[in-house]
């Protein structure tokens, strides 16, 4: 709720105190980026939280004051479009986070003094000065419609500028259906940073070009195609709507300045704030009050979000503009387009710069392909923030690298949330570990998320959600590999809570029947949520499905299995967390080309050097990580 600080200004004494010191209020916005100096979550969660307040304050105050003079509120409005686009080309450029966030430090590729210097300058140079009258002589005519539909017009604006434009890989994930590629991957990001550019130059620069209503209408339509189609087809949807959303902006925030900024402010981020939840809700209805309601209805959200839009397009005359105003459109473009257009260039250039550098090169090689081993890997990343809440992909990675694991299934993958920070952990594993990526089911399929890194080609995958009549989605991902020349299946599998049997009944059905049919050998790398030799385990493991557990010796699981059928399984290994998780690392070892073999154990000095697990992770480990449990991995004969 710290973002509806603009209602204060709904005072006019705090509105005067605030539009006269709103250097002030920019500056002390600036806590939610000194937040990475505290190390204490809760600390550190306060001094954004106050951080936002500010800032929402800070340029609600900003505009209004400038609502006297139309060109200096364009300058404004384009400067803070601007910012989200080079936000989105700088998470695009550090592959989806962004350097100077309070999740980040040094340590985990933080780039928070930097930016923070670039802060205080740019503060420094944009209030040097201030329009404080309450003249109005920059609009001419009265305000069309009422104050709260045009509240609710920023309310649509800011939602969707910040759960779909904020990151430019979110509505490709949005498409996204899995193996062979039909559609967009993370890199074609750089498409949306062009849709929202142009429709920035569309929207403040040349206005006239397309009337205001017909810009809607096309953000509407690109709205419908991104949430019922999948693909290209889909991503063009994306388009329309990056550009024409985009090129909303200058309209409703000029008609949200006409009004009491209390009241458009104030109260359309108390609508925005209901649209987080609601979006959230979507998949969380498992753990909030009347959550049911909103269960699975990305479309209901979408289809509110472009009604608030609608009615700010309502509250905004896309005529009415008075010869005078339109003199000073004249000569705003004259002397400000060129600024504007050739930034925005220098921005775009920027952008296709790092999508080349991040196309994938797909030729990625296993730890030990000379011994034909397959090493499989199931962890439960839970959303990529570590116990003290920094983001902790470098971590990962370095784990997954140093227990040289070929494939692996990540659990609790979903990022693409505003509350997550709209993130994709999985682009900086795959491009930085060299593996082939499956996302899994995108954010729009209601679920947690599941994903798989590869370093065998994905010839081809199927995304699957599991019956779930009362708890959350279950959602797994069926992949075929091309491993050493043989096919291989694998399957990324997490299953419903604990608190919903009936859920995980049927779900352990749905899986058993999934592996049962496959005719390749497969790798199940999964969350169960089951007691082994117990209840649901014995659909999971047995003739139903045709698969055997990695080690059925090993009564001390829960949530994770590795389950095996026609490969050959040599080692098994369990690994600690440390503090990036709540959960464990599980590993095996197969050989690919040979038979199954038994359940008979042997030690490690009777296995082949490529067929261990490293040495690094035994007593006390690296970094929090040692093998445990056992003390030691388990080899199979």
């Amino acid at each position: 709720m710290v973002t509806v600080s603009p209602i204060l200004l709904a005072i006019g004494p705090i509105r005067s105190l605030v539009i006269q010191n709103v250097r002030v209020v920019h500056l002390l916005s600036l806590s939610g980026l000194l937040a990475y100096l505290v190390r204490s979550p809760e600390l550190r969660l306060c001094s954004v939280g106050f951080g936002v307040s500010m800032s929402c304050l800070a340029w609600s105050a900003s505009w209004y004051a400038e609502r006297g003079n139309l060109t200096r509120l364009r300058n404004r409005v384009s400067a803070w479009s601007i910012g989200l686009i080079a936000s989105s080309i700088s998470k695009f450029a550090f592959k989806t986070n962004n350097p100077i966030w309070p999740i980040m430090h040094a340590e985990n590729g933080g780039w928070n003094k930097l930016g923070i210097a670039l802060a205080v300058l740019t503060i420094a140079r944009s209030t040097r000065q201030v329009a404080v009258s309450g003249g109005d002589s920059g609009l001419a005519g009265k305000p069309n419609g009422f104050s709260v539909m045009a509240s609710f017009g920023l309310a649509g604006l800011f939602f969707a500028m910040h759960s779909l434009l904020s990151d430019s890989s979110t509505m490709v994930l949005w498409v996204w259906e899995g193996h062979p590629v039909r559609g967009p991957i993370a890199v074609h990001g750089i498409l949306t940073i062009t849709a929202m550019c142009i429709g920035l130059c569309l929207g403040n620069l040349y206005p006239d070009m397309i009337p205001l209503r017909t810009r809607y209408i096309l953000s509407a339509v690109g709205s419908l195609l991104l949430t019922y189609f999948s693909h290209w087809f889909g991503f063009i949807g994306a388009l329309l709507l990056a550009c024409f959303t985009m090129s909303l902006v200058p309209a409703l925030i000029t008609s949200a300045v006409r009004h009491n900024p209390g009241t458009t402010f104030g109260l359309g981020f108390l609508v925005y704030n209901v649209m987080v939840l609601a979006h959230v809700w979507i998949v969380a209805y498992a753990f909030v009050p009347g959550g049911p309601l909103m269960r699975e209805h990305t479309d209901w959200v979408m289809f509110a979000t472009v009604l608030l839009l609608g009615a700010g397009v309502l509250a905004s005359p896309d005529t009415g503009r008075s010869s005078k105003q339109k003199s000073k459109q004249r000569s705003y473009s004259r002397f400000q387009v060129s600024y504007h257009v050739y930034l925005l260039a220098l921005l775009e250039l920027l952008a296709i710069s790092i999508a080349y550098l991040r196309f994938p090169t797909n030729n990625y090689v296993p730890y030990h392909k000379d011994d034909k081993v397959l090493t499989a890997g199931v962890w439960t990343i839970h959303f990529s923030l570590d116990n003290d809440m920094w983001s902790a992909e470098h971590r990962i990675r370095d784990a997954i690298k140093e227990l040289e694991i070929d494939v692996i299934g990540l659990i609790e993958t979903d990022l693409q949330r505003i509350i997550m920070g709209n993130r994709d952990t999985t682009q900086f594993l795959a491009e930085d570990l060299g593996m082939y990526v499956d996302y899994g089911p995108g954010p729009n399929k209601h679920t947690w998320g599941a994903a798989l890194l590869s370093k065998f080609p994905i010839l081809n995958s199927t995304h699957h959600l599991l019956p779930s009549p009362v708890g959350e989605l279950a959602p797994a991902i069926h992949a075929t590999l091309d491993a050493y020349g043989e096919f291989i299946d694998v399957v990324v599998f997490h299953s419903g809570q604990d608190e919903d049997p009936e859920d995980r009944r049927l779900q352990s059905e749905y899986l058993a029947k999934l592996m049962h049919d496959s005719p390749r050998p497969l790798i199940l790398m999964s969350y169960l949520v089951t007691k082994p030799l117990e209840g649901n385990y014995n659909t999971y493991v047995g003739e139903k499905s045709g698969m055997k557990d990695i080690d059925p010796s090993d009564w001390d699981r829960w949530c994770e299995y590795i389950l095996y059928k026609g490969i050959k399984r040599t080692g098994y290994a369990r690994v600690s967390r440390s503090t990036i998780t709540d959960t464990e690392i599980q590993l095996g070892k197969f050989v690919i080309g040979q038979p199954e073999g038994g359940d008979e154990r042997v030690s490690e000095d009777q296995v082949a050097e490529g067929l261990r697990f490293p040495a690094m992770f035994r007593g006390e480990g690296v970094r929090g990580h040692r093998y445990h449990v056992f003390d030691e991995p388990r080899y199979f004969h």
